[in-house]
Protein backbone atom coordinates (compact mmCIF):
# COMPACT_ATOMS: atom_id res chain seq x y z
CA UNK A 1 0.00 0.00 0.00
CA UNK A 2 1.36 3.41 -0.96
CA UNK A 3 1.61 6.22 1.56
CA UNK A 4 -1.16 8.09 -0.23
CA UNK A 5 -3.61 5.24 0.49
CA UNK A 6 -2.93 4.75 4.22
CA UNK A 7 -5.69 5.39 6.74
CA UNK A 8 -5.08 7.18 10.08
CA UNK A 9 -4.61 3.86 11.90
CA UNK A 10 -2.15 2.67 9.27
CA UNK A 11 -0.29 5.98 9.44
CA UNK A 12 -0.18 5.69 13.22
CA UNK A 13 1.18 2.15 13.19
CA UNK A 14 3.71 3.03 10.49
CA UNK A 15 4.81 5.85 12.78
CA UNK A 16 5.21 3.37 15.66
CA UNK A 17 7.28 1.10 13.39
CA UNK A 18 9.59 4.03 12.65
CA UNK A 19 9.65 5.07 16.29
CA UNK A 20 10.79 1.72 17.66
CA UNK A 21 13.85 1.96 15.41
CA UNK A 22 14.73 5.25 17.11
CA UNK A 23 13.56 4.41 20.63
CA UNK A 24 14.57 0.86 21.64
CA UNK A 25 13.10 1.40 25.12
CA UNK A 26 9.71 1.67 23.43
CA UNK A 27 10.43 -1.42 21.34
CA UNK A 28 11.21 -3.44 24.48
CA UNK A 29 8.14 -2.13 26.28
CA UNK A 30 5.98 -3.23 23.37
CA UNK A 31 7.70 -6.62 23.15
CA UNK A 32 9.63 -6.15 19.89
CA UNK A 33 12.60 -8.32 20.81
CA UNK A 34 14.90 -7.42 17.91
CA UNK A 35 15.89 -4.17 19.64
CA UNK A 36 16.56 -5.58 23.11
CA UNK A 37 20.34 -5.20 22.77
CA UNK A 38 20.20 -1.46 22.06
CA UNK A 39 20.04 1.65 24.24
CA UNK A 40 18.26 4.89 23.32
CA UNK A 41 20.03 7.78 21.58
CA UNK A 42 19.49 10.69 23.96
CA UNK A 43 21.70 13.07 22.01
CA UNK A 44 20.32 16.22 20.38
CA UNK A 45 20.64 14.47 17.01
CA UNK A 46 18.68 11.48 18.33
CA UNK A 47 15.91 13.73 19.60
CA UNK A 48 15.84 15.59 16.29
CA UNK A 49 15.43 12.32 14.41
CA UNK A 50 12.35 11.50 16.48
CA UNK A 51 10.96 14.97 15.80
CA UNK A 52 11.53 14.58 12.05
CA UNK A 53 9.68 11.26 12.12
CA UNK A 54 6.80 12.91 13.97
CA UNK A 55 6.63 15.73 11.42
CA UNK A 56 6.54 13.26 8.54
CA UNK A 57 3.65 11.31 10.12
CA UNK A 58 1.78 14.52 10.84
CA UNK A 59 2.21 15.72 7.25
CA UNK A 60 0.90 12.40 5.90
CA UNK A 61 -2.10 12.56 8.22
CA UNK A 62 -2.91 16.11 7.13
CA UNK A 63 -2.74 15.07 3.48
CA UNK A 64 -5.13 12.20 4.14
CA UNK A 65 -7.61 14.41 6.00
CA UNK A 66 -7.43 17.14 3.35
CA UNK A 67 -8.44 14.76 0.56
CA UNK A 68 -11.05 12.76 2.52
CA UNK A 69 -14.66 13.90 2.18
CA UNK A 70 -16.44 10.89 3.69
CA UNK A 71 -16.88 10.65 7.49
CA UNK A 72 -14.38 8.31 9.10
CA UNK A 73 -15.47 5.30 11.11
CA UNK A 74 -15.22 5.94 14.87
CA UNK A 75 -11.92 4.15 15.45
CA UNK A 76 -10.23 5.91 12.52
CA UNK A 77 -11.67 9.25 13.60
CA UNK A 78 -10.41 8.84 17.16
CA UNK A 79 -7.01 7.74 15.91
CA UNK A 80 -6.69 10.75 13.60
CA UNK A 81 -7.62 13.15 16.40
CA UNK A 82 -5.22 11.47 18.84
CA UNK A 83 -2.27 11.30 16.46
CA UNK A 84 -2.63 14.91 15.40
CA UNK A 85 -2.95 16.22 18.95
CA UNK A 86 -0.16 14.08 20.39
CA UNK A 87 2.37 14.88 17.67
CA UNK A 88 1.66 18.60 17.82
CA UNK A 89 1.98 18.56 21.61
CA UNK A 90 5.31 16.72 21.57
CA UNK A 91 6.72 18.87 18.78
CA UNK A 92 5.79 22.03 20.71
CA UNK A 93 8.04 20.83 23.54
CA UNK A 94 10.85 19.71 21.24
CA UNK A 95 10.83 22.93 19.23
CA UNK A 96 11.25 25.02 22.37
CA UNK A 97 14.28 23.06 23.58
CA UNK A 98 12.74 21.01 26.38
CA UNK A 99 14.60 17.90 25.14
CA UNK A 100 17.86 19.69 25.93
CA UNK A 101 17.06 20.01 29.63
CA UNK A 102 15.06 16.85 30.20
CA UNK A 103 15.80 15.90 33.79
CA UNK A 104 13.56 14.92 36.68
CA UNK A 105 13.32 12.34 39.46
CA UNK A 106 10.68 10.19 37.75
CA UNK A 107 10.83 9.58 34.00
CA UNK A 108 13.73 11.36 32.32
CA UNK A 109 16.60 9.68 30.41
CA UNK A 110 18.46 9.12 33.68
CA UNK A 111 15.74 6.77 34.90
CA UNK A 112 15.43 5.08 31.51
CA UNK A 113 19.02 3.82 31.58
CA UNK A 114 18.01 1.72 34.57
CA UNK A 115 14.29 1.02 34.09
CA UNK A 116 14.84 -0.35 30.58
CA UNK A 117 16.42 -3.43 32.16
CA UNK A 118 13.28 -4.11 34.21
CA UNK A 119 11.32 -4.76 31.00
CA UNK A 120 14.08 -6.56 29.09
CA UNK A 121 13.40 -10.34 29.04
CA UNK A 122 15.72 -12.20 31.42
CA UNK A 123 14.68 -15.85 31.31
CA UNK A 124 17.29 -17.69 29.23
CA UNK A 125 21.03 -17.65 28.65
CA UNK A 126 20.30 -16.00 25.32
CA UNK A 127 18.29 -13.28 27.07
CA UNK A 128 21.15 -12.56 29.45
CA UNK A 129 23.60 -12.41 26.56
CA UNK A 130 21.42 -9.71 25.04
CA UNK A 131 21.29 -7.91 28.40
CA UNK A 132 25.09 -7.90 28.51
CA UNK A 133 25.13 -6.21 25.10
CA UNK A 134 22.56 -3.63 26.23
CA UNK A 135 24.52 -2.94 29.42
CA UNK A 136 27.66 -2.41 27.37
CA UNK A 137 25.76 0.21 25.37
CA UNK A 138 24.88 2.27 28.47
CA UNK A 139 28.04 4.45 28.27
CA UNK A 140 27.13 5.63 24.75
CA UNK A 141 23.58 6.42 25.88
CA UNK A 142 24.93 8.38 28.84
CA UNK A 143 27.34 10.30 26.60
CA UNK A 144 24.50 11.19 24.24
CA UNK A 145 22.40 12.44 27.14
CA UNK A 146 25.31 14.43 28.53
CA UNK A 147 25.90 15.99 25.10
CA UNK A 148 22.26 17.07 24.87
CA UNK A 149 22.45 18.65 28.33
CA UNK A 150 25.67 20.39 27.31
CA UNK A 151 23.96 21.73 24.18
CA UNK A 152 21.08 22.96 26.33
CA UNK A 153 23.49 24.69 28.69
CA UNK A 154 25.11 26.48 25.74
CA UNK A 155 21.65 27.94 25.01
CA UNK A 156 21.04 28.72 28.70
CA UNK A 157 18.44 25.96 28.84
CA UNK A 158 19.02 24.23 32.17
CA UNK A 159 16.98 21.85 34.27
CA UNK A 160 15.89 23.28 37.61
CA UNK A 161 18.32 22.97 40.53
CA UNK A 162 15.98 20.70 42.50
CA UNK A 163 16.02 18.22 39.62
CA UNK A 164 19.80 18.24 39.43
CA UNK A 165 20.06 17.63 43.17
CA UNK A 166 17.53 14.80 43.04
CA UNK A 167 19.13 13.09 40.04
CA UNK A 168 22.62 13.35 41.52
CA UNK A 169 21.29 11.66 44.67
CA UNK A 170 19.65 8.93 42.59
CA UNK A 171 22.84 8.32 40.64
CA UNK A 172 24.88 8.14 43.81
CA UNK A 173 22.42 5.58 45.21
CA UNK A 174 22.48 3.45 42.06
CA UNK A 175 26.26 3.46 41.66
CA UNK A 176 26.96 2.67 45.31
CA UNK A 177 29.86 3.58 47.52
CA UNK A 178 32.23 0.85 46.34
CA UNK A 179 33.11 -0.55 42.95
CA UNK A 180 31.08 -3.63 42.19
CA UNK A 181 28.17 -2.70 44.46
CA UNK A 182 26.05 -0.75 41.97
CA UNK A 183 22.43 -1.51 41.14
CA UNK A 184 23.68 -2.95 37.83
CA UNK A 185 25.92 -5.43 39.65
CA UNK A 186 23.00 -6.49 41.84
CA UNK A 187 20.85 -6.88 38.76
CA UNK A 188 23.29 -9.09 36.83
CA UNK A 189 23.95 -11.27 39.88
CA UNK A 190 20.77 -13.14 38.93
CA UNK A 191 22.23 -14.04 35.53
CA UNK A 192 23.50 -17.49 34.55
CA UNK A 193 27.09 -18.55 35.17
CA UNK A 194 27.67 -19.02 31.43
CA UNK A 195 27.65 -15.26 30.83
CA UNK A 196 28.63 -14.05 34.31
CA UNK A 197 31.95 -12.55 33.17
CA UNK A 198 30.38 -10.62 30.29
CA UNK A 199 27.60 -9.37 32.56
CA UNK A 200 30.02 -8.25 35.29
CA UNK A 201 32.19 -6.40 32.78
CA UNK A 202 29.17 -4.68 31.24
CA UNK A 203 27.84 -3.77 34.70
CA UNK A 204 31.23 -2.19 35.46
CA UNK A 205 30.97 -0.11 32.30
CA UNK A 206 27.41 1.01 33.04
CA UNK A 207 28.16 1.94 36.64
CA UNK A 208 31.32 3.81 35.64
CA UNK A 209 29.37 5.79 33.03
CA UNK A 210 26.68 6.79 35.50
CA UNK A 211 29.24 7.76 38.11
CA UNK A 212 30.91 9.93 35.48
CA UNK A 213 27.57 11.56 34.70
CA UNK A 214 27.03 12.22 38.41
CA UNK A 215 30.44 13.85 38.75
CA UNK A 216 29.88 16.01 35.66
CA UNK A 217 26.46 17.13 36.88
CA UNK A 218 27.89 18.15 40.24
CA UNK A 219 31.04 19.78 38.89
CA UNK A 220 30.00 21.37 35.60
CA UNK A 221 26.24 21.44 35.20
CA UNK A 222 24.93 22.29 38.67
CA UNK A 223 26.58 25.75 38.89
CA UNK A 224 24.75 26.91 35.76
CA UNK A 225 21.49 25.29 36.84
CA UNK A 226 21.72 27.06 40.22
CA UNK A 227 20.64 30.29 38.52
CA UNK A 228 17.59 28.64 36.92
CA UNK A 229 14.14 28.80 38.52
CA UNK A 230 12.63 25.50 39.59
CA UNK A 231 9.25 26.73 38.36
CA UNK A 232 8.59 27.14 34.64
CA UNK A 233 6.16 30.03 34.18
CA UNK A 234 2.82 30.15 32.37
CA UNK A 235 4.00 29.75 28.76
CA UNK A 236 6.10 26.64 29.35
CA UNK A 237 3.54 25.26 31.80
CA UNK A 238 0.75 25.45 29.21
CA UNK A 239 2.80 23.35 26.78
CA UNK A 240 3.59 20.74 29.42
CA UNK A 241 -0.04 20.68 30.59
CA UNK A 242 -1.24 19.98 27.04
CA UNK A 243 1.22 17.08 26.84
CA UNK A 244 -0.32 15.58 30.00
CA UNK A 245 -3.98 16.35 29.37
CA UNK A 246 -4.55 16.61 25.62
CA UNK A 247 -6.25 19.96 26.09
CA UNK A 248 -5.53 23.69 26.13
CA UNK A 249 -6.75 24.18 29.66
CA UNK A 250 -8.26 27.19 31.31
CA UNK A 251 -5.64 27.14 34.06
CA UNK A 252 -7.37 29.79 36.19
CA UNK A 253 -10.57 27.72 36.20
CA UNK A 254 -8.67 24.53 37.01
CA UNK A 255 -6.86 26.25 39.90
CA UNK A 256 -10.12 27.60 41.37
CA UNK A 257 -11.79 24.20 40.99
CA UNK A 258 -8.80 22.55 42.68
CA UNK A 259 -9.20 24.83 45.72
CA UNK A 260 -12.89 23.96 45.90
CA UNK A 261 -12.13 20.26 45.61
CA UNK A 262 -9.61 20.45 48.45
CA UNK A 263 -12.23 22.02 50.69
CA UNK A 264 -14.88 19.45 49.70
CA UNK A 265 -12.62 16.48 50.45
CA UNK A 266 -11.41 17.98 53.73
CA UNK A 267 -15.03 18.25 54.86
CA UNK A 268 -15.61 14.60 53.96
CA UNK A 269 -12.45 13.60 55.83
CA UNK A 270 -13.68 15.29 58.99
CA UNK A 271 -16.63 12.91 59.03
CA UNK A 272 -14.40 9.91 58.41
CA UNK A 273 -12.05 10.89 61.23
CA UNK A 274 -14.86 10.24 63.72
CA UNK A 275 -14.89 6.59 62.62
CA UNK A 276 -11.13 6.27 63.12
CA UNK A 277 -10.32 8.36 66.19
CA UNK A 278 -13.22 10.45 67.51
CA UNK A 279 -12.29 14.01 68.40
CA UNK A 280 -8.96 13.89 66.59
CA UNK A 281 -7.73 15.89 63.62
CA UNK A 282 -7.28 14.24 60.24
CA UNK A 283 -3.50 14.22 60.71
CA UNK A 284 -3.84 12.62 64.14
CA UNK A 285 -6.21 9.99 62.77
CA UNK A 286 -3.82 9.08 59.96
CA UNK A 287 -0.86 8.95 62.35
CA UNK A 288 -2.94 6.65 64.57
CA UNK A 289 -3.65 4.34 61.62
CA UNK A 290 0.03 4.27 60.67
CA UNK A 291 1.07 3.34 64.19
CA UNK A 292 -1.80 1.15 65.39
CA UNK A 293 -3.66 0.02 62.28
CA UNK A 294 -3.19 -3.22 60.38
CA UNK A 295 0.27 -3.64 58.88
CA UNK A 296 2.33 -6.23 57.03
CA UNK A 297 5.98 -6.89 57.86
CA UNK A 298 8.59 -7.66 55.21
CA UNK A 299 8.94 -6.93 51.50
CA UNK A 300 7.92 -10.37 50.31
CA UNK A 301 4.93 -10.43 52.63
CA UNK A 302 3.63 -7.08 51.37
CA UNK A 303 4.19 -8.14 47.77
CA UNK A 304 2.08 -11.26 48.39
CA UNK A 305 -0.59 -9.21 50.15
CA UNK A 306 -0.87 -6.79 47.22
CA UNK A 307 -0.99 -9.70 44.77
CA UNK A 308 -3.84 -11.29 46.69
CA UNK A 309 -5.69 -7.99 46.81
CA UNK A 310 -5.60 -7.66 43.01
CA UNK A 311 -6.46 -11.32 42.43
CA UNK A 312 -9.54 -10.97 44.65
CA UNK A 313 -10.78 -7.92 42.73
CA UNK A 314 -10.30 -9.63 39.37
CA UNK A 315 -12.27 -12.65 40.56
CA UNK A 316 -15.10 -10.46 41.86
CA UNK A 317 -15.24 -8.03 38.93
CA UNK A 318 -14.91 -10.37 35.96
CA UNK A 319 -18.38 -11.05 34.60
CA UNK A 320 -19.98 -8.68 37.09
CA UNK A 321 -18.64 -5.18 36.41
CA UNK A 322 -16.41 -5.97 33.41
CA UNK A 323 -15.73 -8.85 31.02
CA UNK A 324 -12.04 -9.72 30.94
CA UNK A 325 -10.11 -11.69 28.35
CA UNK A 326 -7.77 -14.31 29.87
CA UNK A 327 -4.55 -12.29 29.34
CA UNK A 328 -6.06 -9.28 31.09
CA UNK A 329 -6.80 -11.36 34.19
CA UNK A 330 -3.06 -11.65 34.93
CA UNK A 331 -1.26 -8.89 36.84
CA UNK A 332 1.84 -9.12 39.01
CA UNK A 333 2.78 -7.23 42.18
CA UNK A 334 6.48 -6.34 42.34
CA UNK A 335 8.80 -4.46 44.70
CA UNK A 336 10.40 -1.47 42.95
CA UNK A 337 14.20 -1.31 42.83
CA UNK A 338 15.66 1.11 45.39
CA UNK A 339 16.78 4.62 44.57
CA UNK A 340 13.78 5.80 42.56
CA UNK A 341 10.90 8.16 43.27
CA UNK A 342 8.64 7.36 46.23
CA UNK A 343 5.35 6.91 44.36
CA UNK A 344 4.04 3.44 43.40
CA UNK A 345 3.58 2.84 39.68
CA UNK A 346 2.37 0.42 37.02
CA UNK A 347 4.08 -0.94 33.90
CA UNK A 348 1.86 -2.15 31.10
CA UNK A 349 2.14 -5.58 29.45
CA UNK A 350 3.97 -6.29 26.22
CA UNK A 351 1.79 -6.58 23.13
CA UNK A 352 1.87 -10.38 23.25
CA UNK A 353 1.39 -10.47 27.06
CA UNK A 354 4.60 -12.48 27.49
CA UNK A 355 5.40 -9.80 30.05
CA UNK A 356 2.22 -9.13 32.08
CA UNK A 357 1.12 -5.85 33.57
CA UNK A 358 2.94 -5.14 36.85
CA UNK A 359 2.46 -2.90 39.85
CA UNK A 360 5.56 -1.65 41.68
CA UNK A 361 5.87 -0.64 45.34
CA UNK A 362 8.88 1.50 46.33
CA UNK A 363 9.65 0.48 49.90
CA UNK A 364 11.98 3.42 50.65
CA UNK A 365 13.95 1.21 53.03
CA UNK A 366 10.90 0.38 55.16
CA UNK A 367 10.07 -3.14 56.35
CA UNK A 368 6.72 -2.41 58.04
CA UNK A 369 3.86 -1.46 55.75
CA UNK A 370 0.64 0.04 57.19
CA UNK A 371 -2.29 -1.02 55.03
CA UNK A 372 -4.69 1.87 55.48
CA UNK A 373 -3.19 3.91 52.64
CA UNK A 374 -2.25 1.03 50.34
CA UNK A 375 -5.70 -0.42 49.60
CA UNK A 376 -7.09 2.35 47.38
CA UNK A 377 -3.62 2.95 45.94
CA UNK A 378 -3.58 -0.61 44.60
CA UNK A 379 -7.09 -0.23 43.25
CA UNK A 380 -5.58 2.75 41.39
CA UNK A 381 -2.34 1.16 40.19
CA UNK A 382 -3.66 -2.34 39.61
CA UNK A 383 -7.29 -3.45 39.51
CA UNK A 384 -9.67 -1.95 38.52
CA UNK A 385 -7.34 0.96 37.75
CA UNK A 386 -4.37 1.15 35.42
CA UNK A 387 -4.18 -2.56 34.74
CA UNK A 388 -7.73 -3.02 33.50
CA UNK A 389 -7.53 -0.03 31.18
CA UNK A 390 -4.03 -0.45 29.78
CA UNK A 391 -4.15 -4.24 29.52
CA UNK A 392 -7.52 -4.00 27.77
CA UNK A 393 -6.05 -1.51 25.29
CA UNK A 394 -3.19 -3.92 24.68
CA UNK A 395 -5.62 -6.79 24.14
CA UNK A 396 -7.48 -4.70 21.56
CA UNK A 397 -4.38 -3.34 19.81
CA UNK A 398 -5.25 -5.18 16.58
CA UNK A 399 -8.71 -3.60 16.53
CA UNK A 400 -7.44 -0.16 17.45
CA UNK A 401 -3.84 0.54 16.52
CA UNK A 402 -0.65 0.06 18.50
CA UNK A 403 -0.54 3.83 18.80
CA UNK A 404 -4.02 4.06 20.33
CA UNK A 405 -3.29 1.07 22.56
CA UNK A 406 -0.51 2.78 24.45
CA UNK A 407 2.15 4.70 22.55
CA UNK A 408 -0.12 7.74 22.29
CA UNK A 409 -1.64 7.51 25.75
CA UNK A 410 -2.54 10.71 27.61
CA UNK A 411 -1.90 10.99 31.34
CA UNK A 412 -5.25 12.63 32.10
CA UNK A 413 -7.15 9.75 30.50
CA UNK A 414 -5.16 6.98 32.18
CA UNK A 415 -4.76 8.64 35.59
CA UNK A 416 -8.33 9.90 35.41
CA UNK A 417 -9.59 6.34 34.91
CA UNK A 418 -7.44 5.15 37.82
CA UNK A 419 -8.97 7.79 40.12
CA UNK A 420 -12.41 6.88 38.80
CA UNK A 421 -11.58 3.26 39.68
CA UNK A 422 -10.81 4.22 43.28
CA UNK A 423 -14.11 6.09 43.49
CA UNK A 424 -15.93 3.12 41.95
CA UNK A 425 -14.55 0.84 44.66
CA UNK A 426 -15.83 3.29 47.26
CA UNK A 427 -19.26 3.34 45.57
CA UNK A 428 -19.35 -0.46 45.57
CA UNK A 429 -18.49 -0.72 49.27
CA UNK A 430 -14.96 -2.09 48.97
CA UNK A 431 -13.62 0.71 51.18
CA UNK A 432 -15.99 0.10 54.07
CA UNK A 433 -13.34 -0.11 56.79
CA UNK A 434 -12.47 3.26 58.38
CA UNK A 435 -8.78 2.86 57.62
CA UNK A 436 -9.19 2.00 53.95
CA UNK A 437 -11.65 4.81 53.36
CA UNK A 438 -9.36 7.26 55.17
CA UNK A 439 -6.58 6.17 52.85
CA UNK A 440 -8.84 6.74 49.85
CA UNK A 441 -9.74 10.26 51.01
CA UNK A 442 -6.09 11.02 51.80
CA UNK A 443 -5.18 9.98 48.24
CA UNK A 444 -8.07 12.03 46.81
CA UNK A 445 -6.96 15.04 48.82
CA UNK A 446 -3.38 14.65 47.63
CA UNK A 447 -4.53 14.71 43.99
CA UNK A 448 -6.63 17.84 44.63
CA UNK A 449 -3.73 19.52 46.41
CA UNK A 450 -1.64 18.74 43.33
CA UNK A 451 -3.93 20.87 41.17
CA UNK A 452 -3.55 23.81 43.56
CA UNK A 453 0.19 23.69 44.14
CA UNK A 454 1.26 22.61 40.66
CA UNK A 455 -0.58 25.43 38.90
CA UNK A 456 -0.06 27.84 41.79
CA UNK A 457 3.70 27.60 42.11
CA UNK A 458 4.56 27.26 38.40
CA UNK A 459 2.40 30.25 37.49
CA UNK A 460 3.22 32.22 40.66
CA UNK A 461 -0.44 32.72 41.55
CA UNK A 462 -1.58 34.50 44.67
CA UNK A 463 -2.16 32.35 47.76
CA UNK A 464 -5.79 32.66 48.95
CA UNK A 465 -6.13 34.72 52.13
CA UNK A 466 -7.26 31.82 54.35
CA UNK A 467 -4.36 29.65 53.20
CA UNK A 468 -1.89 32.52 53.61
CA UNK A 469 -3.06 32.89 57.22
CA UNK A 470 -2.70 29.15 57.76
CA UNK A 471 0.84 29.20 56.37
CA UNK A 472 1.80 32.32 58.33
CA UNK A 473 2.63 34.52 55.36
CA UNK A 474 1.49 37.99 54.41
CA UNK A 475 -1.59 38.61 52.33
CA UNK A 476 -1.05 38.76 48.56
CA UNK A 477 1.88 36.31 48.83
CA UNK A 478 2.42 34.12 45.80
CA UNK A 479 2.92 30.37 45.75
CA UNK A 480 6.50 29.11 46.02
CA UNK A 481 7.81 25.54 46.26
CA UNK A 482 8.47 26.12 49.97
CA UNK A 483 4.88 27.22 50.62
CA UNK A 484 3.54 24.41 48.43
CA UNK A 485 5.46 21.84 50.49
CA UNK A 486 4.13 23.28 53.75
CA UNK A 487 0.55 23.35 52.46
CA UNK A 488 0.92 19.78 51.18
CA UNK A 489 2.41 18.59 54.46
CA UNK A 490 -0.52 20.04 56.41
CA UNK A 491 -2.91 17.87 54.39
CA UNK A 492 -1.29 14.50 53.94
CA UNK A 493 -0.69 11.45 56.07
CA UNK A 494 2.29 10.42 53.93
CA UNK A 495 5.87 10.42 55.18
CA UNK A 496 8.08 13.51 54.86
CA UNK A 497 10.33 11.59 52.46
CA UNK A 498 7.37 10.83 50.21
CA UNK A 499 6.15 14.43 50.27
CA UNK A 500 9.61 15.78 49.47
CA UNK A 501 9.92 13.38 46.54
CA UNK A 502 6.46 14.36 45.31
CA UNK A 503 7.22 18.08 45.34
CA UNK A 504 10.43 17.55 43.37
CA UNK A 505 8.37 15.50 40.93
CA UNK A 506 5.86 18.34 40.44
CA UNK A 507 8.68 20.78 39.77
CA UNK A 508 10.34 18.42 37.31
CA UNK A 509 7.25 17.26 35.38
CA UNK A 510 5.07 20.39 35.20
CA UNK A 511 1.42 19.87 34.36
CA UNK A 512 1.41 16.12 34.95
CA UNK A 513 0.28 16.32 38.57
CA UNK A 514 -2.96 18.06 37.60
CA UNK A 515 -3.92 15.36 35.12
CA UNK A 516 -5.25 13.00 37.82
CA UNK A 517 -8.13 15.05 39.19
CA UNK A 518 -8.90 16.82 35.93
CA UNK A 519 -9.00 13.42 34.24
CA UNK A 520 -11.27 12.01 36.94
CA UNK A 521 -13.57 15.02 36.50
CA UNK A 522 -13.86 14.22 32.79
CA UNK A 523 -14.59 10.51 33.44
CA UNK A 524 -17.30 11.37 35.96
CA UNK A 525 -18.81 13.95 33.61
CA UNK A 526 -18.83 11.42 30.78
CA UNK A 527 -20.54 8.77 32.89
CA UNK A 528 -23.14 11.23 34.19
CA UNK A 529 -23.91 12.38 30.66
CA UNK A 530 -24.21 8.78 29.42
CA UNK A 531 -26.58 7.95 32.31
CA UNK A 532 -28.70 10.97 31.43
CA UNK A 533 -28.75 9.96 27.77
CA UNK A 534 -29.73 6.32 28.36
CA UNK A 535 -31.93 6.73 31.42
CA UNK A 536 -33.25 3.43 32.76
CA UNK A 537 -31.50 1.56 29.96
CA UNK A 538 -28.05 2.63 31.14
CA UNK A 539 -25.93 -0.42 32.02
CA UNK A 540 -22.77 0.32 33.97
CA UNK A 541 -20.98 -2.87 32.96
CA UNK A 542 -21.62 -2.20 29.27
CA UNK A 543 -20.47 1.38 29.71
CA UNK A 544 -17.29 0.28 31.48
CA UNK A 545 -16.39 -2.11 28.67
CA UNK A 546 -17.11 0.50 26.02
CA UNK A 547 -15.06 3.07 27.90
CA UNK A 548 -12.16 0.66 28.44
CA UNK A 549 -12.14 -0.17 24.74
CA UNK A 550 -11.87 3.37 23.33
CA UNK A 551 -8.09 3.48 23.39
CA UNK A 552 -6.11 6.60 24.17
CA UNK A 553 -7.85 9.98 24.05
CA UNK A 554 -7.13 13.52 25.20
CA UNK A 555 -9.46 15.54 27.41
CA UNK A 556 -10.64 17.54 24.40
CA UNK A 557 -12.41 14.37 23.21
CA UNK A 558 -12.93 12.17 26.27
CA UNK A 559 -16.25 13.45 27.65
CA UNK A 560 -17.89 13.49 24.23
CA UNK A 561 -16.75 9.93 23.46
CA UNK A 562 -17.84 8.63 26.88
CA UNK A 563 -21.23 10.27 26.50
CA UNK A 564 -21.80 8.73 23.08
CA UNK A 565 -21.05 5.15 24.13
CA UNK A 566 -23.90 2.70 23.46
CA UNK A 567 -24.02 1.80 27.14
CA UNK A 568 -27.37 0.05 27.26
CA UNK A 569 -28.54 -3.52 27.67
Amino acid sequence: MSRSERTPRQIADAYVADLVELQPELATALGYREHDHRMPDFSAAGRAAVADTSRAALAELRTFLDRTDEPLDPVERRCARLLSERLNASLALHDTGEDLRAMNNLNSPVQTVRSIFLTTPAETISDWTVIARRLAAVPDAVRGYQDSLREGASQDLYAGPSQVTAVVAQLRSWVGANHGESWYHEFVAAGPAEVADALAEAADQAATALDGLRAWLERDYAPGAANTADTVGEERYARFARQSTGSDLNLAEAYTWGLEEVRRIEAEMRSEVERVLPGASAMQAMAHLSEHGDAVHGEDAIRQWLQQLMDEVIAAFDGTHVDLAPPVRVVEARIAPPGGAAAPYYTRPSLDFSRPGRTWLPTMGETRFPLWNLVSTWYHEGVPGHHLQLAQWTYLSDQLSVYQAGVGSVSATTEGWALYAERLMDELGWLDSPGARMGYLDAQLMRAVRVVVDIGMHLGLEVPADIAAELGVAGHSTWTPKLARRYFGNRSGRTAEFLDSELVRYLGVPGQAISYKLGERAWLSGRAAAEATHGDQFDLKAWHMGALSLGALGLDDLVEELTALPADR
